[in-house]
């Protein structure tokens, strides 16, 4: 799951998660904007990985999207109160991170896979994209051009994933995300991938990669990620990634939006 997204929205937006007011800095570097680019382009990496929420936009739209199908009504009143219970279990830390990111791609078994990607743009357009950290479009945009190869991975749906990388030019064919089996045309409730923790190096490797050149994100869950690269970027890091990167000696960023205000 990503950070926690930009607390001035919060008046305006119920379906984003409250800002970092908590944040500890470490003794992790953090980098300007212009080194943090600079550095990257430097490398000129051939490959490129991204996490998804926290790092490319502000926000865990993978919670997001789920409250919004409640509200929305697209999830039934049954599966509703069976997410509800199992995501407080969640935050009591008595469900595993894997198992509700599994769940929260299941809940949705039985509709049109149709439906559910129409329901993701709605729901991107409207409460996301206003997100979208432009530095890091910036970056991507620039990567993209050098023609380095880039990848999503994100615990999220692959419904609100693929739409989401869409403003970032990143095809479907180069995200990994949590997804089930879509039979005629429907959800199923069986589990093709759960990206999260040391199953991002997983789905990575299934695709090909084993040794990124630059990986970036944003949450402790993005560790495992970051450590199998050549050059590390944690981006708008949890306050257990940073203590995490200043531990292993990797620069940070933080975008303009969601920078930390010193004393």
């Amino acid at each position: 799951m990503a950070a926690a997204a930009d607390a001035a929205l919060l008046d305006t937006d119920p379906y984003l998660e409250p800002s970092l007011s908590d944040l500890v800095l470490t003794p992790a570097v953090t980098l300007t904007t212009a080194q943090f680019h600079a550095r990257v382009l430097e490398l000129a990496p051939k490959i490129a990985v991204f996490d998804c929420d926290g790092t490319l936009w502000s926000g865990d739209a993978g919670s997001a999207f789920m409250r919004w199908t409640m509200d929305t009504g697209l999830l039934s009143r049954d599966a509703t109160d069976w997410l509800n219970d199992r995501y407080t279990g969640y935050q009591r830390g008595e469900v595993s991170e894997l198992a509700i990111c599994g769940e929260m791609v299941q809940v949705y078994q039985g509709l049109r896979e149709s439906e559910l990607r129409r329901a993701a743009a709605n729901f991107f357009t409207n409460y996301i994209e206003r997100n979208i950290f432009p530095e890091m479009l910036e970056l991507v945009t620039q990567l993209q051009a050098a023609g380095i190869d880039i990848w999503a991975v994100s615990s999220t749906c692959d419904w609100v994933v693929e739409e989401g990388v869409k403003r970032f030019n990143i095809p479907a064919n180069r995200v990994l995300s949590a997804c089930v089996t879509i039979e005629n045309g429907f959800a199923t409730d069986r589990l093709l991938d759960v990206p999260t923790d040391e199953g991002k190096v997983a789905s990575l490797r299934r695709a090909g990669i084993s040794a990124p050149d630059a990986v970036f994100g944003n949450s402790i869950h993005d560790a495992a990620m970051l450590s199998i690269a050549a050059a590390a970027f944690p981006v708008n890091p949890s306050p257990d990634l940073l203590r995490h990167s200043a531990a292993s000696g990797w620069p940070v960023y933080f975008p303009a939006s969601v920078a930390p205000v010193l004393p």
